[in-house]
């Protein structure tokens, strides 16, 4: 199956809420090495100004990888997960996430590119919290090979 080039301008709507927990923070600040004491201890997050820990710039990416998966798993895509690429990824914050956050993600597909046998597709997820409050945006690309490569 061929890659639908009319994903391009679609959208999907946010899907379920994804709750940010203190441990899921520190978690992930132990796996991508961030070792500032505002990931891992409440006091010093809050010396700083925030209601409570603060995630690490790219956990925004769990809140992203949920929403593309909708593209990935719509069976209209034509998408195989088996031969992606992850291409690129950009994050662009409106404001620190951090615990306690209620979050959910509109997915956009800004751009369907055919490359070969394969294709290159842009997405953009919009990140806020239930309240409609805009905490970040993500753009990712990826290539889907084609047949062969």
């Amino acid at each position: 199956m061929t890659i639908n080039p009319q994903l391009q301008g679609r959208s999907y709507p946010a899907g379920d809420v994804y709750s940010v927990g203190r441990e899921s923070i520190r978690e992930f600040a132990r796996a991508v090495k961030a070792v500032h004491p505002a990931h891992f201890d409440v006091a010093a997050a809050r010396e700083l100004g925030h209601a409570d820990l603060v995630a690490p710039p790219t956990y925004a990416i769990i809140v992203a990888q949920r929403a593309d998966a909708q593209l990935i798993n719509d069976p209209e895509s034509g998408i195989d997960f088996s031969r992606v690429v992850h291409a690129e990824q950009k994050f662009t914050h409106h404001r620190p996430i951090t615990a306690g956050d209620e979050l959910v993600a509109e997915l956009h597909v800004d751009t369907v590119r055919a490359m070969g046998g394969g294709a290159m597709i842009t997405t953009r997820a919009e990140i806020s919290t239930v309240t409609g409050d805009a905490v970040a945006t993500t753009v990712s690309a990826i290539l889907v090979r084609g047949e062969g490569q």
